[in-house]
């Protein structure tokens, strides 16, 4: 029986991503476990473990465990990570360092013989500018915000231990993942979400950046299938450069406001109001708008192709839930 354990499995794309595991046929017969701070009242059914992704002794807990296959989804989002630095680093860089020589105790423990399948869910806040007009695959990281940096950070690790023969480890590069459900979080992306969410429940919105602002999105359905694809990938294929930038549809907030009067008319249009915010208009100044990801296509990763086609993931997916 294949152990799969999702880091971060009460969030949204964790519960997303568990809830694909559980009616995937790849995936049947395998034992599911969910670890984070907290869970939904109405969640996935699977086993749950409540806990600090920052605690050594909770990282070894987990690694004991020797899962096959580990889905490392838990962090501070980007705009708390900007604000409460200390906070930042010690969940989303430390976690990892712990988690990582858990995992590593447990493979020297083992004889060299347990070493696990890790997907790591990086962002496309590792970049900085300048920026061409598409990145490709060969473009720098150099991080702008402390989450990048931290976000960096963890896919060299994961590189690193990988090489070391102690996991067998990837990093995703996940784009904006639109339309997300539920509340606002604190990420400064989290208004690419708001904007259409909130006016399709018939909720103002706020917009706090120009609609000149460009962005490269996926659904959160495509964001589950992303993580699927990696857990069953050949990273013989990564030729160790094991970071990927993922594929995503690119659009300006105004083409996403059209996508909207599309699907929702001008009465959900009208519910958009534009107040300019400049903490969060700095920080995605500092991110990169458009891709061209080479590698992860050839690898079978696929995307929507319109934000109209994301706006119809929401809608079918999460807008009567």
């Amino acid at each position: 029986m294949t152990n799969i354990l999702i880091l971060g499995g009460g969030g949204m794309i964790g519960q997303k991503l568990a809830g694909r595991i559980i009616a995937h046929d790849t995936f049947k017969g395998t034992n599911l476990t969910l670890f984070d701070r907290a869970f939904p009242a109405v969640g996935v059914p699977a086993k749950t473990i409540t806990g600090d992704a920052s605690d050594p002794a909770m990282a070894q807990t987990l690694a004991a465990a020797r899962p096959d296959i580990i889905f490392s989804l838990a962090a501070v989002v980007s705009g708390q990570a900007e604000a409460e630095f200390a906070l930042g680093w010690n969940v989303n860089m430390m976690a990892m360092w712990h988690f990582l020589n858990a995992l590593k105790a447990e493979h020297d423990a083992s004889g060299g013989t347990y070493r696990p399948r890790l997907v790591f869910t990086s962002s496309i806040a590792v970049f900085g500018g300048p920026y061409p007009d598409k990145i490709d695959d060969e473009f720098l990281s150099a991080p702008q915000t402390s989450y990048g940096a931290q976000k960096a950070a963890c896919e060299l690790m994961v590189s690193d231990f990988s090489r070391k023969g102690y996991i067998d480890g990837l990093s995703l590069r996940l784009p904006t993942i639109c339309v997300r459900p539920g509340k606002a979080n604190a990420a400064a992306s989290s208004f690419f979400s708001g904007i259409i969410r909130e006016p399709l429940n018939g909720v103002e919105a706020v917009l706090p950046v120009a609609d000149t602002v460009r962005q490269t999105h996926a659904s959160p359905r495509a964001a589950a299938k992303f993580l699927t694809h990696a857990a069953g990938l050949d990273t013989d294929l990564l030729q160790g450069r094991r970071a990927l930038n993922l594929p995503g549809f690119g659009c300006s907030v105004a083409e996403q406001i059209e996508a909207l009067r599309r699907a929702a008319g001008q009465k959900a249009v009208d519910l958009i109001k534009h107040v300019p915010d400049e903490t969060i208009m700095g920080i995605v100044a500092g991110w990169p708008r458009d891709f061209a990801p080479t590698r992860a296509l050839e690898l079978g990763f696929e995307a929507e192709s319109s934000f109209d086609e994301i706006i119809a993931v929401y809608m079918e997916d999460d807008l009567a839930v």
